[in-house]
């Protein structure tokens, strides 16, 4: 009984199953001349008898077992040629949608221990960076790139579907890395290069930063400004308490990037703080990615088509060696 997951994907082969019938009845038979020898009385016996000679042939006729062997072979021909398979169930395969970028601070500021995670002091950037893996992790269906900033920006990972290598990127990553400072202005161009190089349209980035503009070069509202006109969502996190020991969190800047930008500003002051903002920014932006039916087949020509081969071998075998019984008989 056949699997209800077996499938021909070319049933249609199957009608040539009749040809060797229909061939039989529709073409003449093969007729073969042979050589004669008349014997000293032929004339007188026809004469004889009345018949007249005729000229004739020889039809070769197979015997039941041959037929039965090349009928067997044909429909395990026709058989590999309909392309038997057992199909599997279907799976949802995830095709890329977005680009999502994060952009995350890492200077001297983010290693401040004032954060707690499980119960211990951490720096900040241990307990966002704990946090962030998580975060990656869950926005499968997305291409997610990394660009960390202090006085100078770099890319650690560019747009990839391999979360798992950028999740093991923003492992690799450190405080001071990139410098003292926190350029906020060129971390966003930097972003907004990395996008431009992509052709997905949808481009979201996540800035995290606990810090003060210090740079000169770009400043961040002119940063956001040029995102604006690529089409680029920026949602701001700012990292910690504004006026605390340690933190000079600049909340006016970050929330006019988002605005400008169409994003939103959150305000993360610990690590249940920054886990809520995660999960807003999940609802904000929803995993789109379009499904692709992917069915897993398996391939079950080859059997009836070695069938069929090895029972051809067998017998062209057999015959052989019928043929030199016979002589040997003689």
């Amino acid at each position: 009984m056949l699997p209800d997951n077996f499938e021909l994907a070319f049933p249609w082969m199957l009608w040539l199953l009749p040809l060797p019938i229909l061939v039989y009845f529709i073409l003449p038979p093969l007729r073969m001349k042979s050589e004669a020898l008349y014997f000293p009385g032929f004339k007188k016996a026809a004469e004889y008898t009345g018949d007249k000679p005729r000229k004739s042939a020889m039809v070769k006729r197979r015997n039941f077992f041959n037929w039965l062997v090349l009928l067997a072979i044909w429909t395990l021909l026709i058989a590999a040629l309909s392309s038997p398979q057992l199909v599997g169930k279907p799976e949802l395969k995830v095709k890329t949608a977005r680009n999502f970028l994060i952009t995350a601070d890492i200077s001297f500021s983010m290693a401040t221990k004032d954060w707690a995670l499980d119960g211990k002091k951490v720096r900040r950037w241990d307990a966002v960076k704990n946090l962030m893996h998580d975060f990656i992790t869950e926005r499968k269906g997305d291409r997610m790139g990394l660009v960390f900033f202090a006085t100078n920006s770099y890319v650690q990972a560019p747009f990839t579907p391999d979360l798992q290598t950028v999740d093991q990127l923003l492992e690799e990553a450190d405080v001071g890395m990139a410098g003292q400072m926190t350029n906020i202005g060129k971390a966003i161009n930097m972003g907004i290069s990395l996008f431009k190089e992509d052709t997905i349209k949808t481009k979201v980035m996540l800035l995290l930063t606990d810090g003060v503009d210090g740079g000169t070069d770009i400043l961040p509202l002119d940063g956001a400004e040029m995102a604006k006109r690529d089409s680029v969502i920026i949602y701001t996190i700012g990292i910690g308490e504004p006026g605390k020991s340690g933190s000079g969190l600049d909340e006016k800047t970050l929330q006019q990037i988002a605005e400008i930008t169409g994003g939103k500003y959150f305000r993360a002051k610990d690590s249940d703080a920054l886990k809520q903002v995660y999960e807003e920014v999940n609802k904000l932006e929803p995993i789109e990615f379009k499904e692709t039916e992917n069915r897993p087949v398996t391939l079950l020509y080859m059997y009836p088509l070695g069938t069929a081969l090895g029972l051809a071998l067998v017998a062209s075998f057999l015959s052989v060696v019928f043929n030199l019984l016979m002589k040997l008989k003689k």
